[in-house]
């Protein structure tokens, strides 16, 4: 895999866009904080009273995630987060705006200067065509790279964000790779994979026989993750009634299993990701506000593959070379074909229409290229199975049938259309699991979850 990709990279001529080499300052002039001062570089930030915000204000006409800002290309963008009493650029309200330097923001009743500045020589953001798994030469995805490495040096905690489908599992294993935790283990937990009823065992574990069906005992994920990394995905569909259990197991290093009676103690760093706008839930009451000041303690944000140019074409080069050599060479007709297509689905789109394209050809696509559409081509390249779905049905109309309890139900459901996927699309890569990884969208490591679960099942 990564012999093929470095090959790809080295085929492209065209050479990244030039990093940015500059920055902005926002400076209080007036108001209850004045004399404070913000640097704005390689990440987005927030200005707000709340004590999350990189800018702390304590002007009460300010709301707590007042606006966010970052720097692209050579302006600075100003995003309004819905506050109570809007954003002013030189007495301009805005929603959003971009700025050059020499205008004033007015929030509440504090006004602020914005500033344009050469780059610190630590800031200036070096020519890279990836970080990891994570590939683009983009001046934006320049910015992630530099920022990550900076994560991946620390141990803090950090949330990813970004639509669905930009990659944010995959920089978060690089960011594990790269750190000093890099050979301990990265535990994946996903908060979309399973009723609530069963989500605080698969966080803190159990222990046999505390409840119908816990045969065994069985570890929680910050056990599994102790000396290591663990990977929180769709956190912003955590259950609220999780959210303090969860918070505390990070505060203090120690979680409970559910029905056992003692402390366990773990080492681990936590990094988030989500597709959802934090700032609003926590505004909205879904999202416990401290929580989110614990996890978010850095924040990256993964840009649309819309805004991010010639990468496209980086991209499906790349993805078509870790096809292997049996794929030939790549075909130009795949740019004309999708010249002009806003890639909804982004990255994993991209990634899922080259193996189609690979395996299909372009007539095999049909009218699946509806940009209307996305989710059609979010399917990997295996061939539907009339007598799989009429068991999978069956598996249902069996589990209604015997009035079996909805949350155990759903259980079985969920682990039988993984089952089936699995076996599927391993087949289809004759066994590779990372190239059935890479066709299904997820990192390598959650699809071995995903082989482990079904073994541990019974199930081959």
């Amino acid at each position: 895999m990564e012999k093929t990709l470095k090959d790809a990279l080295r085929a492209i001529s065209e050479p990244p866009e030039p990093a940015p080499t500059v920055g902005f300052v926002l400076e209080v002039l007036s108001g209850a904080d004045q004399g404070k001062r913000l640097t704005v570089s390689s990440a987005r930030v927030l200005v707000g009273t709340g004590p999350i915000c990189d800018l702390v204000l304590t002007d009460e006409r300010v709301s707590r995630r007042h606006l966010a800002l970052s720097v692209e290309s050579s302006t600075l963008r100003v995003d309004d987060l819905q506050s109570t009493n809007g954003t002013f650029a030189n007495e301009i309200r805005i929603a959003g705006a971009y700025l050059r330097g020499g205008e004033t923001i007015t929030i509440g009743k504090t006004l602020m200067l914005v500033t344009l500045v050469p780059a610190e020589e630590g800031e200036k953001i070096a020519r890279s065509v990836g970080f990891g798994r994570v590939l683009g030469t983009s001046v934006k995805m320049q910015r992630v790279y530099a920022f990550a490495r900076k994560i991946a040096a620390s141990d803090i905690s950090c949330t990813i964000e970004g639509e669905t489908g930009t990659g944010k599992e995959q920089l978060a294993e690089a960011i594990h790779d790269e750190s000093p935790r890099a050979k301990a283990p990265f535990i994946v937990f996903d908060c979309t994979a399973l009723p609530g009823t069963l989500m605080e065992s698969a966080l803190f574990g159990h222990e046999k026989g505390s409840f119908t069906g816990a045969s065994a005992t069985r570890r929680g994920v910050f056990e599994q993750a102790d000396g290591g990394t663990l990977f929180i995905d769709e956190i912003g569909d955590l259950d609220i009634a999780l959210q303090p259990k969860l918070l505390r197991a990070i505060q203090r290093g120690e979680t409970q299993r559910v029905g056992g009676t003692g402390w366990i103690k773990s080492n681990v760093r936590i990094l988030a990701a989500t597709r959802r706008d934090l700032d609003r839930e926590v505004q909205e009451g879904r999202f416990r506000d401290d929580l989110f000041f614990r996890l978010a303690v850095a924040r990256i944000e993964l840009p649309p593959l819309r805004e991010r140019g010639a990468d496209v074409e980086f991209l499906a080069r790349a993805f078509w070379a870790s096809l292997g050599p049996s794929a030939g060479p790549f075909p130009t007709e795949f740019l004309t074909r999708y010249r002009g297509h806003t890639w909804p689905g982004n990255v994993r789109e991209l990634l899922n229409t080259v193996v189609r394209w690979q395996a299909l050809g372009e007539m095999g696509l049909g009218e699946q290229i509806a940009e209307d559409a996305p989710e059609s081509l979010a399917a990997p390249p295996v061939a539907a199975n009339k007598a799989s779905a009429d068991a999978s049905n069956d598996l249902v109309e069996r589990l209604i049938r015997d009035a079996v309890p909805f949350s155990k139900a759903r259980q079985l459901a969920a682990l039988d259309f993984e089952r089936r996927y699995v076996k599927s699309i391993l087949e289809s890569f004759g066994g590779n699991v990372t190239k059935a990884a890479q066709a299904s969208g997820i990192g390598r490591r959650y699809f071995h979850m995903l082989l482990a679960k079904i073994e541990d099942s019974g199930e081959k």
